[in-house]
C-alpha cells in the first residue's frame, strides 16, 4: 500500500527565498521516493541590505515576514505535516538577524533556523547524490549562493572534506568580497584535489540550474568547461537589459548569473575537472531529506 507524505524545506539565501514541497511516496519494501510538488522562489535580495549596510531594511523585514506568512498558508493548504527554515550568511551576517528571526516567529508561525557555513555544507552534501556519485570516482560539489560557497570532495562515495567561504554572487555584485577570498579558495581546492584521479564538477544552485537549462543539454548529460567559459564570455558581452529581453532572464537572475559563472569556472579550472554536472538539487532539496530521515529514526 502506498502512503504519500508531504514535507517542506524553506531556503532563506541572500538572493533569494524559497519554499520546496515534496511529495515522500512511501512503499512497502521499497526507498522513499522524493517528488518535488511545489516550488515557490521570491526574489528579496538580503545579501544587498546584509553586505552592504551590516542588516536588514525595515523594507525587506517587511517582505520577508509577508512572504513567511504566504509560505505558512501554501504548507497549510498542501497538508504539510513537517517543515524546516533555514537562513543563510545574510541573516547570519545581518546585526538585526536574530531580532528579525523572533519577530517573524511571532506574526507568522515561521520558525527560523540561523545556520553556519558548515552547516550549510552538510545539509547540502546530505542531499541524494547516489545516482550521480561513482565508487572509484571523486567529485567537488560547488554550491554557489548569494552571500556564500560550499565545497565538498566526494571520493569513493563519502565525504572526504567540505568548506564554506564567504564569497557569493551578491557579494561580488557589490564588490564586498576580501581581496585574499580567491586565493584561499584556489589553495584549497589544488591542495584537497590534487592526489584525486578522474575527478569530475558538481554545481547546484540557481544560476548553474539555469546554465544548464540554457545549454539544451539532454537530462543528465554534463557541461564542459569549455562550453561555460563560451557561455560567461558571451554573458559579459551583451547588457543587463539584453539579458532580460534577449535570453529571457528575470531581472535578479540576470546580474548574478555573471558572477557565479566566474566561481563554477575557477573552481573547474582550479581541480582540473573537465566535466560540470548538474542534478538541480540544493539547500531546500537537503532540508526535507534531512527532516524526513530524522523523523524516521526518532
Amino acid at each position: 500500500m502506498i502512503r504519500i507524505r508531504k514535507f517542506a524545506g524553506i531556503d532563506i539565501g541572500s538572493n533569494a527565498i524559497r519554499l520546496l514541497i515534496n511529495n515522500v511516496i512511501e512503499e512497502p519494501g521499497k526507498e522513499p521516493q522524493f517528488k518535488k510538488s511545489s516550488l515557490v522562489r521570491v526574489p528579496i535580495r538580503l545579501g544587498q541590505d546584509s553586505f552592504t549596510l551590516g542588516e536588514i531594511s525595515r523594507a525587506n523585514a517587511i517582505r520577508m515576514t509577508d512572504a513567511m506568512k504566504a509560505f505558512k498558508l501554501l504548507m497549510k493548504v498542501h497538508n504539510v505535516e513537517k517543515y524546516r527554515a533555514c537562513a543563510t550568511s545574510a541573516m547570519r551576517e545581518a546585526s538585526n538577524g536574530n531580532e528579525l528571526v523572533e519577530e517573524i516567529e511571532k506574526k507568522s508561525g515561521i520558525h527560523i533556523e540561523v545556520i553556519d557555513g558548515k552547516k550549510e555544507a552538510a545539509i547540502i552534501a546530505s542531499t541524494d547524490l547516489h545516482e550521480l556519485i561513482e565508487n572509484e570516482k571523486s567529485y567537488l560539489y560547488v554550491d554557489v549562493g548569494g552571500g556564500s560557497t560550499e565545497f565538498t570532495i566526494f571520493s569513493n562515495g563519502k565525504i572526504i572534506t567540505s568548506k564554506s567561504f564567504k564569497i557569493g554572487t551578491v557579494r561580488l555584485l557589490n564588490e564586498t568580497v576580501e581581496e585574499n577570498i580567491w586565493a584561499a579558495i584556489e589553495k584549497w581546492i589544488r591542495k584537497n584535489t590534487k592526489k584525486l584521479k578522474k575527478l569530475s564538477l558538481i554545481g547546484s544552485g540557481g544560476n548553474i540550474n539555469k546554465l544548464y537549462k540554457m545549454s539544451g543539454r539532454k537530462p543528465g548529460e554534463p557541461l564542459s568547461y569549455i562550453w561555460l567559459n563560451a557561455q560567461y564570455q558571451f554573458l559579459q558581452s551583451i547588457s543587463y537589459d539584453d539579458r532580460i529581453s534577449e535570453l529571457g532572464l528575470n531581472p535578479d537572475r540576470a546580474d548574478v548569473i555573471i558572477p557565479a559563472t566566474r566561481i563554477f569556472l575557477s573552481a573547474t579550472k582550479w581541480s582540473g575537472a573537465k566535466k560540470i554536472h548538474v542534478p538541480k538539487i540544493g539547500l531546500s532539496d537537503g532540508i526535507i531529506k534531512l527532516l524526513y530521515y530524522t523523523e524516521k529514526d526518532n
